[in-house]
């Protein structure tokens, strides 16, 4: 929404036709849509399914999740590592807006950190077996939040509780005083 009101801003521009409060509930409303269509898709022709893996441990039985249909799965991740990738994009065209906007630079570097652990994870994931593959998916679910948390809060948090003098309207609007 930010980049497009900075697109916008241009006399004559082609963007100002896409500035409404409209534009952030309809594209989260059609992503979240195709995520849900490819979900039910995928649940319906071949749900997951508890399986038994004998081969990995001799002599032990190991009872695992199925994915069901590969395509399908590959298919929703595939979708979410896009949407992910997007935002990157995004936050990366937005990050040199002026500082009175500068959470971009934070979201981009955020964005970055989830990114990588995403991409680190996916070896790591297909070269686990067993209930490594569950560690392996914690790590990286709780190493991308912690990313992002990281990335997005804590300057804030660091700018209210040790830098109070900047957390005021006229340093966010960028006017000094003398």
């Amino acid at each position: 929404m930010v980049c497009v009101a900075f697109k916008s801003t241009k006399p004559g521009s082609p963007w100002r036709k896409w500035l409404s409060v409209k534009l952030p509930y309809t594209i989260v409303s059609l992503c979240s849509s195709f995520q849900a269509l490819i979900c039910i898709i995928w649940l319906s022709i071949s749900p997951p399914f508890q399986d038994l893996d004998t081969d990995s441990y001799p002599g032990k039985i190991i009872i695992q999740c199925n994915e069901g249909s590969d395509i399908w799965f590959y298919s929703m991740l595939g979708y979410l590592g896009l949407l992910a990738a997007v935002s990157l994009v995004l936050a990366f065209m937005v990050r040199t807006l002026p500082d009175s906007f500068n959470e971009a630079k934070y979201i981009t570097f955020s964005m970055l950190v989830f990114c990588s652990v995403w991409i680190s994870m996916i070896p790591a994931y297909l070269s686990t077996r067993g209930k490594n593959m569950v560690a392996v998916e914690i790590f990286a679910v709780m190493a991308s939040s912690a990313g992002l948390l990281g990335c997005v809060f804590f300057p804030k948090c660091f700018i209210i509780l040790f830098k109070s003098e900047m957390n005021r309207k006229a340093d966010l609007l960028g006017k000094r005083e003398n």
